[in-house]
């Protein structure tokens, strides 16, 4: 604990980094009150009568627990930051399958990287006109706004408004990025997440202050399974040529270098998961607009289990969507003509592996054998909220237990931890964790590719 302390006043006692956590606290704490700040015309007693009738389980109030309640108020930060996700996702999709995007992404440099920002803004703008669409009429039949309002006033006024508001949330996470501490988008979501979870342990208290303790506990494990699977890498040995030391020919040849490439369990990060995600909420935007309000009267009985995330239905699916996923990004991100190539122009090998093709397939069969067990991971800890909520936790609790709300939390503060941790080490001073090093940042990298081409 002393050594904490001591770290602790190290880090205050560093000008540059003690302004970075001051602007980035600043920041995230403006991001907190818009949160609050409802839009105009909208009665959110309504519709937090509306939340409070829904299934605990019900995939709306995911949306709320990424957006730190915004969505149940009916604020100006409602959609958060997400739309710029989602848009960030699509073009750089776009980057691995559309030749022109691709040249942007990898061989026109910082400008390359300007066009790209720019079309991310622009369709971020489009995300923005559509899910705000949906958004106000899910407003408008839960009859949550003025009746004296015309509709079309309404509908105008209020879509400018949460555009307006996500593009602020994106200039927040860009201001964080450039002059504070850590990726401003992934601390704008983490900080979304975190909101709800005071409110959720103090519900628990209050029924079992006993079970909480348990509860707890098992989350401490499960974050601590969440960060070794974040971590974990499958290290390849290789090795580097033999050199001559000196030019006299009786000098003995010197053994080159041994090093390894690290191929994570789970390349592809947190991005599997937001996939299919993305797609299990299609029924339950769905099942928002079957018959009234709360989205359940005229459904099926399987639209409400693929809105339901306890359901059997549910999760195998969800778990079957996020292997796959996690098959296909990884195809995507790791490329084994590539790792040749790089091994080749460095005068390097592996150890019993012919240069050329035959590394290629090696590190590719390597990449295939490790990506079955990762991406199985992967999809238990994405439907670990549905065996939480069987066991009796709170709904509200469940859903820290797995899935992308725990993943970006690890990834996030991995981060966040390791710029601190550069920070003390350029002044000679001892990191926060052992020896100063933390790795494996799969999910923040994941997060952060998508806004740093």
């Amino acid at each position: 604990m002393k050594k904490f302390i001591q770290t602790i006043e190290n880090i205050w006692s560093i000008q540059e980094l003690r302004e970075k956590i001051l602007y980035t606290l600043a920041l995230l704490l403006v991001y907190r009150f818009g949160s609050y700040v409802v839009l105009p015309g909208v009665i959110p007693s309504v519709l937090e009568n509306l939340a409070q009738n829904r299934s605990a389980t019900d995939l709306l109030g995911l949306i709320n627990v990424f957006t730190g309640g915004a969505f149940n108020n009916a604020s100006i930060f409602a959609l958060g930051i997400m739309p710029y996700i989602t848009a960030s996702i699509i073009i750089q999709l776009l980057g691995f399958a559309v030749p022109y995007f691709q040249k942007l992404q990898q061989h026109e440099g910082e400008s390359g990287r300007k066009k790209l920002n720019q079309y991310t803004r622009f369709l971020t703008v489009l995300i923005v006109l559509v899910q705000g669409g949906g958004y106000l009429a899910y407003i408008r039949n839960a009859n949550a706004y003025d009746p004296n309002l015309s509709w079309q006033l309404f509908w105008l006024c209020n879509i400018i408004v949460l555009a307006t508001g996500t593009i602020f949330c994106m200039w927040l996470g860009e201001r964080i990025t450039e002059r504070g501490l850590g990726n401003g988008t992934s601390l704008i979501i983490m900080v979304g997440i975190i909101a709800k979870f005071p409110s959720a342990i103090a519900f628990e208290l209050g029924k079992n202050p006993v079970l909480l303790v348990i509860e707890l506990a098992l989350f401490i494990l499960v974050i601590l399974a969440t960060i070794a699977l974040v971590q974990a890498v499958r290290k390849i040995l290789i090795q580097f040529a033999k050199i001559m030391v000196g030019r006299d020919s009786s000098n003995m040849p010197v053994s080159g270098n041994r090093d390894y490439i690290p191929l994570k369990l789970v390349a592809a990060g947190v991005m599997p998961i937001i996939f299919a995600q993305a797609i299990m909420f299609l029924p339950a935007t769905l099942l928002q607009y079957t018959s009234d309000a709360t989205g359940i009267g005229a459904a099926s009985g399987l639209l409400r289990s693929l809105n339901d995330y306890t359901s059997v239905t549910y999760n195998i699916i969800y778990f079957i969507l996020i292997v796959i996923f996690t098959y296909v990004y990884t195809a995507l991100l790791v490329n084994a003509q590539q790792y040749s190539e790089y091994l080749k122009r460095q005068n390097a090998f592996i150890p019993g592996v012919k240069p050329g093709l035959a590394t290629a397939d090696f590190i590719d069969t390597v990449t295939s054998k490790i990506t079955l067990p990762g991406a199985c991971a992967l999809g238990l800890i994405a439907i670990l909220p549905a065996f939480a909520s069987a066991l009796g936790i709170n709904s509200s609790l469940a859903m820290f237990f797995g899935g992308t709300t725990l993943l970006i939390l690890v990834g996030t503060v991995l981060d966040t931890l390791q710029q601190v941790d550069s920070q003390l080490l350029m002044r000679k001073y001892e990191g926060l964790v052992k020896d100063g090093k933390v790795e494996g940042r799969a999910t923040a990298s994941s997060l952060q590719s998508l806004t740093n081409y």
